[in-house]
């Protein structure tokens, strides 16, 4: 009667099953703590671009504030940007390519991590990214930039400058798509009881449009990517159990510094490496399975180990004191290590939230 075997059944049995369950649903967990960590989470902070957004933008508008044509804007931006690999980079060498423009040899180029990058062309001095940049480098800011730059952040877009030899030359705007599920997917982990944050680099107006289409609470705008551990480290100071979704390089130290980090599987292999759950499904709904299902397997294990432990707490006098024929102790303490088991195979039967994107749209 005392044998314990429901009890050391009672949670392998729901952390296979469960991890079982989550892999058929593109929920790949990596491990039991990850199980525990995502289902006792309270915060989620979603990195912007390729996460909620599709990561696939397009520049919108070139305004020229010099001499330059819009033309040779590109060329040169394009020419630059071949050797970085952030999203808006990539958009301007495609906007590039398509027009066939022949790109210009750099020399001296240098990445500058969640700001922009710079190197010199022709002898000259070509800096490319964002009006934080421009500042910390002390371009003059004409009202005619200042101007340009409130256009099109007003308008929700990301502003990039140009810049050679010390003037700004032009204004880049670029735009980004909200992915289809990202609406009802927020809204999915608020009815889980979790606030949702949005992390990006980007400008606060930028940031602002994307939040308030898809619903998202707080913002968290002009992070570089140095500062987001430190964004989340911030939260987690103030008590929030926090939980970060990204897709890049510039999510790694993000994705290792939260209680639980999930990396979308189409990002880079760094940010896989850090995060505890990768994310098969491009379908944002995956986020909230993920947590819906860890908290079912958390109460899985708990209802296991109560039944476990109170069969054993009541049985065990019964039988000390001679009162259990041993043929129906051993049948029922073998019918306790069945009940435990067959607890936990209902996780198998954990079904995803469909909700379709046109209610959101």
């Amino acid at each position: 009667m005392a044998c314990p075997c429901a009890l050391g059944l009672a949670t392998p049995t729901a952390l296979m099953v469960g991890i079982g369950r989550g892999a058929q649903l593109g929920i790949l967990i990596k491990g039991q703590d990850a199980l525990e960590a995502s289902g006792t989470i309270d915060t989620v902070v979603l990195d912007k671009t390729g996460t909620v957004t599709t990561g696939d933008m397009r520049i919108t508008t070139i305004t020229a504030l010099g001499s330059m044509t819009r033309t040779e804007i590109l060329r040169m931006a394009a020419s630059l940007e071949t050797g970085s690999e952030h999203a808006i980079a990539a958009a301007i060498v495609k906007a590039g390519r398509k027009d066939s423009l022949p790109l210009d040899d750099v020399t001296d180029f240098t990445a500058l991590p969640g700001l922009g990058a710079r190197g010199t062309i022709d002898g000259s001095s070509i800096i490319v990214g964002s009006p934080r940049l421009f500042t910390e480098q002390g371009f003059p800011a004409t009202a005619s930039l200042q101007a340009a730059i409130a256009d099109h952040t007003r308008a929700g877009e990301t502003v990039v400058l140009l810049g050679r030899g010390g003037t700004v030359e032009a204004v880049i705007s670029v735009a980004d798509t909200i992915k289809p599920s990202a609406g009802p997917a927020i809204r999915y982990l608020k009815d889980l009881g979790l606030t949702t944050i949005l992390l990006t680099g980007d400008g606060e107006q930028a940031a602002r449009r994307v939040a308030d289409e898809v619903g998202i609470e707080k913002v968290l705008a002009g992070v570089l990517p140095a500062e987001k551990a430190a964004a989340i480290k911030t939260l987690q100071d103030a008590g929030k159990r926090v939980a970060m979704v990204g897709d890049g390089i510039n999510d790694a130290a993000a994705l290792a510094t939260a209680n639980l980090g999930l990396a979308m599987v189409h990002g880079t292999d760094i940010a896989m490496r850090s995060a505890d759950i990768i994310l098969v499904r491009d379908d944002l709904h995956v986020i909230g399975d993920a947590v819906s299902l860890s908290r079912q397997t958390l109460r899985t294990i708990r209802s296991n180990l109560l039944w476990a432990f109170g069969y054993n707490v009541a049985a065990i006098p019964l039988a000390a004191a001679g009162l259990l024929n041993p043929l129906i102790a051993a049948a029922a303490m073998s019918l306790s290590s069945v009940l435990v088991v067959s607890n936990s195979l209902r996780l198998r039967n954990f079904e995803t939230r469909h909700e379709t994107s046109t209610s959101d749209e």
